[in-house]
């Protein structure tokens, strides 16, 4: 099937996932929608986060799109259910996959879990991971300047290595032994956190895991991508385009083109 899939998150985040999307599907297109003008949502309570979801997500879906992904952790933890009751088409949330791989990664039954202040509070990570398996303990910690340290291009040098190990800290003395980065800016960081674990100590990225799963419903549902045709890039902001460019390439890996503003 020869339509596009549709990503939405509050601002740049998102695009770690559409990159590993991009890079296991490249044959699918792909429209990204990032609400650059309400960012964060990981701030502001349930019952907002649900209202802009349900706007993204009607935006997304009136392009035409065959499947949706919600590529944003504290979206993900409040709205996926209202979605699901509003809108036909696949909706997939970045939180179960990362959930499901993590509890199938960790031997000692103990979970890290980072993440904004409002995935965290939203227990989202932890019910879904003990929905796995009951016996694993989950540890979690809010970080939220890992977000604007990311989006400042501070992702190696001695300020964040600092703030990760103040943060990091408690979870290392917890024993865990895998990590889910449940925050869609937490992959540029890695390097620098496994630099501060200095152990064996396993990386979930559900940016990674999301795009396996969106492989895996594409291909179950039959709506797979079967033409030779090159797959549209397009991307849709609510605020300002210069800014999304400039640090959205950091976080896609190339160059941004087919920029949009919009209202929604």
């Amino acid at each position: 099937m020869n339509l596009p899939i549709g990503l939405f998150d509050s601002g740049i985040g998102g695009l770690t996932v559409l990159k590993e999307i991009i890079s296991l599907l490249p044959y699918e297109s792909t429209y990204y929608l990032g609400d650059t003008a309400r960012v964060p949502y990981g701030t502001k309570s349930a019952e907002t986060v649900i209202g802009y979801a349900l706007e993204d997500s009607k935006f997304l879906i009136n392009k035409k799109i065959k499947l949706l992904v919600v590529a944003c952790n504290t979206a993900s933890a409040v709205s996926i259910p209202t979605l699901e009751k509003r809108f036909s088409i696949p909706i997939i949330g970045v939180i179960e996959p990362g959930a499901k791989k993590a509890a199938k990664t960790s031997k000692n039954k103990r979970v890290g879990v980072i993440g904004t202040t409002g995935t965290i509070k939203s227990g989202a990570y932890q019910k879904s991971i003990r929905a796995y398996n009951p016996e694993i303990k989950v540890f979690t910690r809010a970080c939220p300047l890992f977000v604007p340290l990311v989006e400042e291009g501070w992702t190696n040098n001695l300020i964040a290595k600092l703030t990760a190990a103040k943060y990091l800290v408690n979870l290392k003395k917890e024993g865990v032994d895998s990590i889910v980065l449940g925050c869609t800016h937490y992959p540029l960081l890695k390097k620098t956190i496994k630099n501060v674990l200095c152990g064996n100590i396993s990386l979930i990225d559900s940016g990674e895991e999301t795009a396996a799963k969106v492989a895996f419903i594409l291909k179950k549902l039959n709506i797979e991508n079967r033409s030779e045709k090159k797959p549209e890039r397009l991307y849709y902001v609510t605020d300002s385009i210069e800014r999304f460019k400039t640090v959205g390439e950091k976080f896609l890996g190339t160059n941004i083109e087919n920029v949009e503003k919009v209202a929604l």
